[in-house]
């Protein structure tokens, strides 16, 4: 079975505290699912085509499914609420890795 990928491009934080209940919730989500950050969080990026975002992560999990039961776990949902203020624009794309 292939990996699965969260790619996600955002805005820089915009509110701190959000943010902070954001990864707060996040960090039991990710061990329950799986997910490593393999890419990303503060390292360079080039944009090369589209619209660039500063901030750039790549976190995969073990199958495109379970990326995807991830991101509608309702846990999850409950933190996004707070990502959702913490970033003025944030894109998260599923990926089935080949």
């Amino acid at each position: 079975m292939a990996a699965g990928y969260f790619i996600i491009r955002s805005t820089g934080v915009r509110d701190q505290q959000a943010f902070d209940e954001y990864a707060k919730l996040w960090a039991p989500i990710a061990a329950q699912y799986g997910a490593r950050f393999i890419a990303g969080r503060g390292v360079r990026h080039e944009t090369l085509e589209g619209e660039d975002f500063p901030r750039v992560l790549i976190v995969e999990f073990d199958s495109y499914e379970t990326a995807v039961a991830c991101y509608n776990d309702p846990a999850y949902e409950q933190a996004m609420v707070y990502s959702r203020k913490a970033y003025e624009r944030r894109d998260v794309v599923a990926v089935e890795g080949m």
